[in-house]
């Protein structure tokens, strides 16, 4: 038989080993301890890890490596977890080997000298890989005796501590239960780049502590307790709280960003009491932010919304049945219709299937195109590119995939902080970049600390030129893009005339390949379920005649509107202007809103208000009936990540009450004579998937219609913009902050880092160490830090981190704001 140049390759990476007299053939260089768990061996291991860099300082995994004859053996037992295999090698593991067995059941030994015995209450108890692999691979009698004259039997004095200590808010430190297998600190160093804890002392007092002169400041410290291979580090919130065996598990996905996180929902008694990190190696491997692990206390509430509302004769709100609920919404939001119409706003933290209801009833039960799920800064520009670039791309389909960035060359940040805005996504970047693969580039004002931690290069841009900014990198003799370079574009963007047509332009020419990164979980999915005026489900554009039929053929309904309708600031200003007669909100806080002032006039203005939330706000007080929604673990449903990969989880709390907004939206449309044909998450899934995805017959990218760039006043930038003491406004939302959906857990919202505006070291100079930004919508005074690399006549202020945020307090972004002394 002729064998390939490419089998042959194949064949001389493997390399010949046998585990326990089985013989079995590895690539090269795989670790002993990987090769016998390809053969069903599963040696007892603490300190290794495999997303983490080998250390062998537990010493469990050590196995028999004896003398085959060909010099690959060794006169002690070895640690599986650092020795790589050779060929002919023979390996033998306590399965097989007394000499592996009794070295495993020595070091065991050595580990519980002084373990505590708090097993029934410590928070591992239960699901603890020490007590597993003690049981497993220990010694049934202890030796130890810390006495100097031991009687049989006596237990001794074990190690103490003052417990516990605090890592930080959110992690706590028992010092006497570590094990010093240094998972928690390569984690620290390797995966988040945070080296907030590490080894201190030496010898036998060597423990995990705080690090010198490294405050915390990681969004990932949670990982380093599920990591932890005994109770050491531990939740302050769930501490104490409940019992592993007690808790029922749910697989989940994170509802805080894009990413699409796996997660895992313990919960007990109908409330969730902790989520973990799951395993997905295609998206978040086994790493999670903190936000997704500690948000979730926002649905218990006080001010959870538990039943219908509908507004009385009276003005004031009363409870009422889901009918009656129903009913009198229905016969609003017909009035409303003839009355100028409704317009949707939708909001980006819905699952699909809820924005596909949204959708659908917009242009079925209320004959509208005015739907809208940016409840943010947003342009028609976007909206154009999100219909032209971002539903043409999925996962095997062109899109941009995690496993794509780790392959790449280069990749471009263009109004995207992943740190702060996408946190799985930076993970990713880190680890391709420590791999020593990709260099990163950010298109900013100033290197952020997530940059610098990925050794990432800045070129230097002020809010609004990011257009020029974006056109110079083709051909840029350092930071020149081409087909190995991923261009990764944020929602900020939308606020820069012309930035997403560059964006677009760059990866047309250039060959790098584009992808768009929203801040929050629905916004993608609601991109393809057509929430957006100019585009119907599937992604098919409104002005295409074919689609619409289409479309109204799959629904059954006559025909469906034609014109493309009002983005979410054009509802907004219809509304003030009572040219629209009614409203359906859902989820949208008029704080992030580009104008919330007109936002909150505009709800004032409406004839008509209808609200579904999950709590009460100042939305669901306004209007006329409010409709109480479930949380993401009362309902099955699906996100779609920024890839375009679809992200499907299962409900994991049975609450008969808690219902998704695409029965209320059913319930509505049923009464106003317009069914919308489903009542049900796994209805509305079947629907979507009959209408099918994105026809693939326009593959490849279409660039967008050029804005012109936004025109700038001679003092917006350089030094004239610090003498005239006016100075250029770039915000974005931190990582922790005082989001809405972050309530409930004080100690996670204490990890929040305090709000500063960071300047330019010209301007820190001249204004001192607290600076006056007054904007057109008010004034915020702030501490100031120095940014070395600043651009000049620029301030950064984190966008919800103090009083109502910067659109409520101080200006939109990018906007030039006046700069004074704080004592001013």
């Amino acid at each position: 038989m002729t064998t390939t140049p490419e089998k042959a390759a194949v064949q001389e990476d493997l390399v010949n080993v046998t585990i326990d007299g089985i013989q079995v053939a590895v690539p090269k260089d795989t670790l002993v301890i990987r090769a016998a768990e390809q053969v069903g061996v599963q040696i007892p291991r603490f300190c290794d890890h495999p997303l983490l860099a080998p250390v062998g300082a537990c010493r469990q995994c050590l196995v028999d490596v004896p003398d085959a004859g060909n010099g690959r053996g060794f006169p002690k037992p070895q640690a599986s977890c650092t020795l790589p295999v050779a060929e002919g090698m023979v390996v033998n593991t306590q399965v097989t080997s007394p000499v592996a067995d009794k070295a495993q059941q020595g070091i065991m030994e050595f580990l519980l000298v002084n373990h505590p015995l708090d097993c029934p209450i410590c928070d591992k108890g239960g699901e603890c890989p020490l007590q597993n692999q003690a049981m497993s691979n220990g010694r049934g009698e202890s030796r130890f005796s810390g006495d100097d004259n031991p009687t049989p039997g006596a237990m001794g004095v074990k190690r103490t501590f003052p417990k516990p200590i605090n890592l930080s808010p959110n992690v706590l430190l028992d010092r006497e239960r570590c094990i010093v297998c240094q998972r928690c600190t390569r984690f620290a160093e390797e995966i988040a780049g945070d080296p907030f804890i590490a080894l201190v002392e030496r010898g036998a007092d060597q423990q995990i502590g705080i690090a010198e002169d490294a405050p915390f400041l990681s969004y990932f410290s949670g990982n380093v307790i599920q990591i932890c291979p005994v109770g050491a580090l531990t939740s302050e919130e769930y501490r104490f709280r409940s019992r592993p065996f007690d808790l029922v598990s749910a697989p989940g996905v994170a509802e805080h960003d894009a990413c699409g996180s796996a997660i895992r929902v313990d919960h007990r008694r109908g409330k969730v009491m902790r989520r973990l990190a799951g395993n997905d190696p295609e998206v978040n491997e086994e790493w999670i932010t903190d936000k997704d692990r500690y948000g979730f206390a926002y649905a218990h509430g006080d001010d959870r919304l538990e039943y219908p509302r509908v507004r009385d004769e009276d003005g004031s709100l009363r409870p009422a049945s889901w009918p009656e609920a129903f009913a009198v919404a229905a016969r609003g939001l017909a009035a409303a219709k003839q009355a100028g119409g409704v317009g949707v706003l939708a909001g980006g933290r819905l699952i699909a299937e809820d924005a596909y209801a949204y959708a659908k009833f917009a242009r079925v039960a209320l004959g509208t195109n005015d739907v809208d799920f940016r409840a943010r800064p947003h342009s028609a520009e976007e909206a154009a590119f999100l219909a032209s670039t971002v539903v043409l791309t999925a996962p095997g389909n062109g899109g941009v995939t995690y496993a794509d960035l780790e392959t790449a060359a280069k990749v471009v940040l263009v109004g995207l902080e992943p740190e702060d805005e996408a946190g799985a996504l930076w993970l990713r970047l880190h680890k391709s970049v420590r791999a020593g693969g990709t260099q990163v580039v950010a298109i900013a004002p100033f290197t952020t600390r997530g940059l610098r931690k990925l050794g990432g290069r800045l070129v230097p841009t002020a809010p609004g030129d990011e257009p020029d900014a974006i056109r110079s990198l083709l051909g840029h003799a350092d930071y020149g893009v081409d087909s190995t370079t991923v261009v990764l574009v944020g929602e900020r963007l939308a606020t820069v005339p012309g930035a997403l047509s560059a964006a677009a332009e760059l990866a047309a020419k250039s060959g790098a390949r584009l992808a768009w990164v929203p801040r929050r979980a629905g916004d993608r999915g609601a991109v393809e379920t057509g929430c957006l005026p100019n585009l119907l489900p599937g992604g098919r554009p409104v002005a295409d005649a074919g689609a619409r039929v289409d479309v109204a053929t799959a629904w059954g309904v006559g025909h469906l509107p034609e014109a493309e309708g009002r983005d979410g600031d054009a509802i907004v200003a219809a509304l003030a202007a009572g040219e629209l007669g009614g409203l359906l909100v859902a989820g949208v806080d008029p704080a992030d809103t580009a104008d919330p002032a007109a936002t909150r006039a505009a709800i004032a203005a409406a004839g008509f208000v209808v609200a579904l939330d999950l709590r009460e706000t100042e939305v669901t007080r306004a209007a006329d009936v409010v409709f109480p929604v479930a949380p993401v673990t009362d309902k099955a449903g699906m996100f779609v990540t920024w890839e375009g990969r679809p992200r499907p989880f299962p409900q994991a709390l049975a609450n008969p009450a808690s219902l998704p907004d695409l029965r209320s939206l059913a319930g509505i449309a049923e009464e106003m004579g317009t069914p919308l044909g489903f009542r049900t998450v796994a209805e509305a899934r079947a629907e979507m998937e009959s209408l099918g995805p994105w026809d693939g017959q326009r593959a490849g990218l279409v660039t967008v219609a050029a804005q012109p760039p936004r025109p700038t006043e001679a003092g917006d930038r350089g030094g004239r913009a610090s003498d005239r003491h006016e100075i250029r406004l770039s915000t974005w939302k931190q990582s922790v902050d005082n989001g809405r959906m972050q309530d409930g857990d004080k100690y996670f919202r204490s990890t929040a880092r305090p709000p500063v505006a960071l300047v330019g070291r010209a301007t820190y100079d001249q204004h001192g160490p607290t600076v006056t930004l007054t904007g057109d919508r008010g004034s915020v005074t702030l501490p100031a830090a120095v940014v070395e690399d600043m651009v000049d006549g620029v301030v950064w202020v984190p966008g919800n981190s103090f009083g109502n945020g910067v659109l409520v307090d101080l200006a939109s972004p990018g906007s030039t704001v006046t700069i004074t002394g704080g004592e001013a």
